[in-house]
């Protein structure tokens, strides 16, 4: 009999310990009813249920207070957690130091964007020579609560006109305001309604911009898929600016990006269907009647001019190149077979900027930064020695200039900014955050892991001295995994008060990105995209069993394609994580190119209407498409912000109303919806600490805890 008794009391003990993550206190959520609609989709004779279309209507009154209903839910839920204050408080505390950007000059004046600690948006400055610096533009004067911020600034070619990009709500649509840099009055019209352009300017007369025709439905949610190019002359109404290139009747390309060559003789216009891929045209603009010259007249390629040297141009190009090579041309002879490398391919990935009278060359090796100086025959000069291991950006200065400046940092160093003499090569630091953080405490290694069918796949791991690795230590795993882009190592202080409180920040380069060239991109893409969501599982798999952290400690995070990626991991492996944080997620993948931009994406994605095959594929994966009744999914906070017009809330929506249907068991499934802000650029700081704040705060308090970890000492009240 007492024997039984020991033994009845051991299977409770360790009752007690399997379930040591699971709070008591396990708030209640009243979810809103949200309705279905007996609407439905047919892709190749295959009908497909669409019962929350209807949230696609961005206008409507029902979709505006089922949004209030659903942030009504969210936040009675994160109002509750305990430590939210606490956590906000050190967020902020943390935030509350001084940041600058590289200087840059432009007539007679060094300008460079400054915060003081706290403000929603930066400040650019500027001083001449030796005067103090003065304040030149203040984004946070532009509205009372920073939702209206900057996005480009540009200056003509003698300093004193300045043009920069508004965006109000977080929308990508801007407006360009003029100014009289010297007096810093505004001069002529603001210029409306352009998308996805900066302000390029020619000489000191005017600018080339580019932008689609306003919807005349939602210009939040509508198609737009006809970008045109414009050239505005200064002290004329917009209504009279140049159309130079773009047509719906001719050659109808969804993005047209423009830009005059540093002697302002050409015109570089780089027509493109999709998010990969460009042709390339070039207009001689020291004579008024030439006509554009096709360097380039299909879509296989991304090449662009990076320079010239009277009619000779440099291009950066990955044709027949998929790492990307350095090669020049004389503009009477364009075509490929005339063109002369410059700089070879390598083994890996280039990415060059122009400095004084030198190519600035960038490679990835792992994701980590090696730079190389050449001069424009192509010979090199020297390697610039770097800090550190780490990402060094920000390259790039004027003609004949024999200086530059360049940032550092990764994931446990804050940026710092480097002086760089081009002619030395003699690097000195130039400014250092002061901030409340000491990187000397966390340390950060590359791991590389194998992934289902074979591959090998680096991530970087970043957390504090002395952890121990115990399977119990909160993790985020951070991925992206599309449209060429690189997760190289940055340090964020939302990441940096994570890992203070005991965290692992965990990043993992997955293919469809763009760390070793083309073909790791094309490799995540169509129908081969599972590899992504194979490659983010083997990471979490990784993670689990080298016991630096284990399933109930584990929230996995995305935003944009990466919020695709969480949804399709937790639709496919709901077991893995203990908690799921999609951000602005594309995630209806038969749908997605109805709106907006959503069209350009194919190339990585395909769409429903491409074939059977494809729709099927798409199907196969699509978040909203795969979610089970009765399954215990992770704990789910969907971010998302009503002005966002690239991808549009709806996914999101959706999203939710699906999870909030079918969840079994009592992890949460919330969605928290951001108002007057879009796809993340200019959010102003107050938003973004408290953003960061719940979905930090959900998450630790999901996986256990009922104070801060480092409180806790890595304990769980239970």
């Amino acid at each position: 009999m007492k024997k039984t008794v020991i033994i009845i009391s051991a299977f409770f003990i360790l009752l007690a310990c399997k379930n040591e993550s699971q709070k008591t206190n396990i708030i209640a959520v009243n979810y809103p009813k949200t309705k279905t609609v007996d609407t439905l989709n047919t892709y190749f004779g295959t009908e497909v249920k669409d019962p929350y279309r209807w949230l696609e209507d961005d206008r409507s009154e029902e979709t505006e207070n089922w949004v209030k209903s659903q942030n009504k839910a969210t936040f009675s839920y994160l109002d509750k957690i305990p430590f939210r204050e606490e956590l906000k408080e050190r967020l902020s505390s943390l935030w509350n130091y001084e940041k600058l950007g590289k200087p840059f000059i432009e007539g007679d004046y060094e300008y460079f964007y400054k915060n003081d600690g706290l403000q929603n948006q930066n400040v650019i400055y500027r001083k001449k020579g030796n005067e103090e610096p003065e304040v030149f533009l203040d984004p946070n004067t532009f509205s009372e609560d920073g939702t209206v911020s900057l996005g480009s600034l540009s200056f003509s070619k003698n300093g004193k006109i300045a043009a920069y990009s508004i965006s109000e709500g977080g929308s990508d649509w801007r407006k360009v305001v003029v100014l009289n840099a010297e007096t810093k009055e505004v001069i002529g019209d603001t210029l409306k309604n352009i998308k996805f352009s900066g302000t390029s300017w020619y000489k000191n007369e005017g600018f080339y911009y580019s932008s689609y025709d306003k919807p005349k439905g939602s210009e939040l949610s509508e198609e737009n898929n006809y970008h045109k190019v414009y050239y505005h002359k200064l002290g004329t109404p917009q209504k009279e600016d140049i159309l130079v290139y773009g047509s719906k009747e001719k050659e109808k390309h969804r993005y047209i990006r423009s830009y005059v060559t540093r002697d302002d003789k050409y015109l570089i216009v780089l027509p493109a269907e999709s998010s990969s891929g460009n042709k390339l045209l070039v207009k001689d603009l020291s004579n008024s009647n030439s006509l554009f010259i096709r360097v380039l007249d299909n879509l296989d390629s991304e090449t662009l001019v990076i320079d010239n040297q009277g009619t000779k141009l440099f291009l950066l190009t990955n044709l027949d190149a998929p790492n990307r090579r350095i090669v020049s041309l004389d503009i009477a002879k364009p075509n490929p077979e005339n063109w002369s490398d410059v700089i070879p391919e390598t083994d890996n990935v280039l990415t060059p900027s122009i400095s004084g009278n030198y190519i600035i060359a960038h490679y990835m090796i792992d994701a980590i930064s090696y730079v190389k100086q050449f001069h424009f025959d192509g010979s090199l000069v020297r390697e610039i020695v770097l800090p550190g291991e780490g990402t060094a950006g920000g390259f790039g200065s004027k003609k004949d200039e024999k200086v530059d400046y360049f940032t550092f940092t990764n994931y446990n160093t804050p940026p710092s900014i480097y002086k760089l003499n081009l002619e030395t090569g003699e690097t000195e630091l130039r400014w250092k955050p002061s901030i409340a953080f000491n990187s000397n405490d966390y340390e950060s290694h590359q791991v590389f892991f194998t992934s289902k069918d074979g591959t090998k796949v680096p991530m970087m791991i970043t957390y504090k001295k002395g952890l121990e690795l115990n399977g119990k230590n909160p993790t985020i795993l951070y991925g992206y995994g599309g449209f060429n882009i690189s997760q190289t190592p940055n340090f964020s202080i939302t990441n940096a008060v994570w890992m203070e409180q005991g965290g692992i920040y965990a990043v993992a380069n997955l293919r469809g990105g763009g760390e070793y060239g083309k073909a790791w991109h094309e490799a995540g893409t169509k129908m081969q995209k599972q590899n992504v969501f194979d490659d983010f599982i083997a990471a979490g798999e990784y993670l689990i069993d080298k016991k630096y952290t284990s399933s109930d400690y584990l929230a996995i995070r995305g935003g944009s394609n990466g919020g695709l990626l969480v949804g399709a991991v937790i639709t496919q492996r709901p077991d893995l994580a203990k908690v799921a944080l999609p951000a602005a997620g594309v995630l209806d993948m038969l749908r997605y190119h109805k709106f907006t931009i959503g069209a350009a994406w194919s190339y990585d994605y395909g769409t429903s209407e491409d074939s059977k095959e494809m729709f099927e594929y798409l199907k196969g994966y699509s978040p909203i498409h795969n979610v089970k009744e009765g399954v215990q999914y992770p704990a789910t906070l969907i971010t998302t912000s009503d002005h966002d017009d690239r991808v549009v809330p709806a996914h999101s929506f959706k999203f939710a109303a699906e999870l909030q249907s079918k969840q079994a068991g009592n992890n949460p499934a919330l969605i928290r919806i951001e108002t007057d802000a879009g796809h993340g650029a200019g959010t102003p700081v107050s938003k973004t600490i408290e953003q960061y704040t719940d979905i930090y705060g959900f998450a630790l308090y999901n996986m256990g805890f009922e104070v801060l970890p480092n409180k806790a000492t890595n304990k769980i009240k239970g």
